[in-house]
């Protein structure tokens, strides 16, 4: 395609000019590359003397942009969930004789579609279409497949164009078909931002240190920090361990704030709200693009991504970040990214990430041959079944055609991954955008994500976790950020930390994590110690388990071992009788041998 450029400067106050005032109308078949966020595109036309339908990325941004004085005198009308194509309808009659002004969301565009029909209009002549952030149309399509819906449809529009600060390559042979250009706006003036890009392997103290830092730099407790994290799962645990409850507020959709005040977190909210700000502001990805968010002072902005704990987590450098900083229209002070990397994410050059796209088509192809040449039912439905379970299948779209933003935004994500691999390909990530003075700093700790990831795991056994824990005390000393640690590890399993500080790892493992020899071997200790009294009934009381059958022959020759190991002398002869002195039971068989059921203990 071919780039055209536009100029756009300062005046003598320092304010950016407005898009309108050097492109008073977006041309047809355009794709607008702004460069710069809040220049006004979606404004100017919305202002535009033509019919003009926009389809915004999220809701929030339709709600914000209809309740705006700015567009008080003019009709805009927002279509999303909730409102139906009767509501169109009704809004094309209120206003013939004005420029109709819609917004609407990707998945909501057939209803004002159908709308235009059942007036006998045709949409495709009758209006501008603009498709603003096109960005989201590459970067959601892996989890909202409805998002692309109106592309067809866009293609059919005599004047149509995409708009966006941060426009990813696009590889639809329909742009160069229809002569699509690229009008880029060129800044004559310095635009990039100051950035902190933070690796750790420990989100949550970095974060801590962060504040700590921001706070005593700036030398205030009032300034608004503004997260921003695509998990409501890393949100809540890091308001919860910061203790913040009271002083956070969410912003995210519908379901997450359900979630969110199923866990008794009640301040949580789908819809931008200046009223409801605190000082930890928290949003979620529905909030990273096209939002206005107009804030009295500068907030600092806190980017955290988490490759272990949620890959959704991860912002682009060349899209997403460049888009929150972007919401801010007074400006931000801080801007810190805060992320760990794991080099088991792959990193993949374009030419490779391409020839696997490739391959898979060609896989599709045979089978899809295969399938239709089968002479029998049972061999068609067998390629079929092959055919439709290969990766190449989410390429396409409802009617099998080749989905191009299904293709880019695959190879999108895999150029992404590969800048979480490592600090400085993240690092050079950012410098290479051309957006950002980069400042690198790192913070290593003793236990980080990795650790967590690793006593959390559900799948491995409980010997195995606690040979986890065991490593991982090893790695502490006895400082006071050693000692927060310690109780992360305590809250995991206080047994297993307790038996570590009485015994050590090598008593532990010699006793090969078992349960009951640790148990028995702590109360020793303890009685060589003569730290505490009872360590005979305790023993005992670790033998045997309430609910569980022992046979009478073990239970006289487990008490005496205890007794003979305690060096204490029975006050009478030990007998299977002797269990009644510390347990209620019953009598009971293990098979053909008698035995006694353990009821509960004695006081």
């Amino acid at each position: 395609m071919e780039t055209r450029y536009i100029k756009i400067n300062k005046d003598a106050n320092n304010k950016i000019q407005y898009l309108k005032e050097v492109l008073p109308k977006i041309p047809a078949n355009t794709i607008l590359y702004k460069k710069l966020t809040g220049l006004g595109a979606t404004y100017g036309e919305l202002k535009a003397d033509r019919h003009s339908i926009i389809i915004e990325p999220n809701v929030p941004v339709i709600i914000g942009k209809c309740e705006d004085s700015k567009h008080k005198a003019d009709a805009l009308f927002g279509v999303y969930k909730g409102v139906n194509t009767e509501d169109v309808i009704e809004y094309l009659n209120k206003n013939k004789g004005r420029f109709y002004k819609i917004l609407t969301t990707p998945e909501s565009f057939k209803k004002v579609k159908d709308a235009f029909e059942a007036m006998d209009m045709d949409i495709r002549f009758t209006c501008f279409l603009l498709f603003d952030e096109c960005h989201k149309v590459t970067k959601d399509v892996d989890y909202r497949n409805d998002i692309t819906l109106p592309l067809d449809d866009f293609f059919d529009f005599e004047e149509k164009a995409l708009v966006s600060a941060t426009p990813i390559e696009v590889t639809d042979p329909r742009f160069e078909q229809q002569g699509f250009q690229i009008l880029e706006i060129q800044p004559t003036f310095e635009y990039t931002r100051n950035i902190q890009v933070s690796h750790t392997n420990n989100i949550l103290e970095t974060t801590k240190n962060i504040l700590s830092l921001i706070k005593s730099t700036n030398g205030s407790n009032n300034q608004y920090n503004c997260f921003f994290i695509n998990s409501t799962d890393i949100i809540y645990s890091l308001i919860k361990q910061m203790n913040i409850q009271d002083d956070s507020v969410v912003f995210c959709a519908d379901q997450s704030v359900d979630k969110l005040k199923r866990l008794k977190f009640k301040n949580a909210c789908s819809k931008w709200d200046r009223n409801k700000i605190k000082k930890y502001n928290f949003f979620t990805s529905r909030f990273y693009n096209a939002l206005d968010i107009e804030l009295d002072e500068q907030p600092n902005i806190i980017i955290i991504s988490d490759v272990y704990f949620a890959e959704q987590t991860m912002v682009d450098p060349y899209c997403d970040v460049i888009q929150i900083v972007g919401r801010f229209r007074n400006g931000v002070s801080n801007i810190v990214h805060i992320s760990n990397t794991n080099k088991d994410l792959p990193q993949r050059s374009m030419e490779e990430i391409k020839l696997y796209i490739h391959s898979s088509e060609e896989v599709y192809k045979v089978l899809t041959s295969y399938y239709n040449t089968a002479t029998t039912k049972e061999a068609r439905d067998a390629y079929r079944s092959a055919r439709d379970s290969i990766p190449y299948i989410k390429y396409l779209d409802k009617k099998q055609n080749k989905n191009w933003f299904a293709i880019d935004n695959y190879i999108n994500e895999e150029i992404l991954k590969g800048y979480y691999h490592d600090r400085e390909s993240l690092v050079n990530a950012y410098k290479n955008t051309g957006a950002f003075n980069v400042e690198s700093t790192g913070f290593s700790y003793p236990l980080g994500d990795t650790e967590r990831l690793k006593r959390e795991n559900r799948c491995i056994s409980l010997k195995e976790k606690r040979k986890v824990i065991v490593s991982q005390l090893e790695l502490l000393d006895n400082t006071e950020l050693d000692m927060q640690f310690k109780r992360d590890l305590i809250e995991s399993d206080e047994f297993i930390v307790k038996a570590y500080d009485c015994l050590g790892k090598g008593e532990i493992e010699r006793l090969n994590y078992s349960q009951s020899k640790i148990q028995e071997a702590m109360i020793l200790k303890q009685y060589q110690t003569r730290s505490k009294g009872g360590e005979t009934v305790a023993l005992i009381k670790n033998s045997f388990r309430i609910g569980r059958k022992y046979k009478l022959d073990y239970i006289k020759k487990e008490i005496k071992r205890i007794y003979e190991l305690m060096e204490v002398p029975p006050h009478k002869a030990i007998t299977s009788k002797t269990i009644e002195e510390f347990f209620h039971t019953e009598n009971a068989w293990i098979g053909k041998d008698k035995a006694r059921l353990i009821i509960r203990e004695r006081v």
